[in-house]
């Protein structure tokens, strides 16, 4: 993670909230600043699914939206490394964390007039899991996607990161390879926005281009967007040259 991305912290959140008993199963809550909008974002961080990352190298980019004003939900889970964490106990926190926003919408009185899915990197893999598993989300946004579990594993990215979140290769246990992977589960409810940045060198920019190739090809709505001069965490650093181009796709989402 690069130091500069920590270097300022960003504005503390609202409020803490647990969404399970779990220590690790809790969200930080931002309410929209200025004009709020009718919609709440709902942030997946990244990490290559390792509990050495937390959500806190999010907290900028929720700032960002909140002064756009949406309320954001930036949810922390059990990863590799944490008790019950990996697969499937990830995503079976993320879609916990998805079915508590209308508890949130009623205690704080938001709106949920529109939820938006937001994951960044292996945050980006849950999100998409998540709007595969539950019919609920209607829009996701991956920023600089883990989208491709086979590739991720045949890459060894991160010193076969895929291997520890699922437990083996693809060959010892194909099953968890099949309900893992986005780019094998299909996404025919929600609006999809790939997003990555040409100078990527952390994910492989063709992970989101052949993503999009065969979701398209399978009739989904997914739309496609190179940042030409942005590297891997620049999609999730609103100080960066990026940012416009990722807050106009989300606000053309909620449009």
């Amino acid at each position: 993670m690069p130091e500069d991305l920590l270097s300022l912290a960003p504005p503390p959140a609202d409020l803490f909230v647990p969404y399970g008993p779990d220590s690790r199963q809790f969200g930080e809550l931002r309410f929209a600043k200025g004009n709020a909008r009718d919609a709440i974002m709902m942030i997946i961080h990244g990490g290559f699914w390792r509990n050495r990352y937390d959500l806190a190298h999010a907290g900028h980019f929720c700032a960002a939206l909140s002064a756009l004003g949406f309320a954001t939900w930036n949810i922390e889970y059990r990863r590799v490394g944490d008790e019950g964490g990996g697969w499937p106990g990830s995503l079976e926190d993320v879609c916990q964390a998805w079915r508590f926003i209308p508890q949130l919408a009623r205690k704080y009185e938001l709106s949920t007039k529109d939820a938006i899915l937001i994951g960044h990197s292996a945050g980006a893999h849950l999100a998409l899991c998540l709007a595969a598993y539950e019919h609920s989300v209607r829009a996701v946004v991956s920023l600089a996607g883990l989208v491709d579990l086979q590739r991720t594993w045949e890459l060894h990215l991160s010193g076969n990161a895929a291997a520890e979140f699922l437990g083996g290769s693809p060959e010892d246990i194909p099953k968890h390879y099949a309900s893992a992977d986005p780019v094998k589960l299909p996404i025919p409810q929600a609006k999809q926005w790939i997003i990555y940045g040409a100078q990527d060198t952390v994910v492989p920019a063709d992970f989101s281009r052949l993503y999009c190739e065969g979701k398209r090809n399978r009739g989904e709505d997914v739309s496609l967007l190179e940042i030409v001069k942005a590297d891997h965490y620049d999609l999730i650093d609103p100080r960066s040259a990026a940012w416009p181009a990722v807050k106009g796709a989300i606000l053309r989402l909620v449009s």
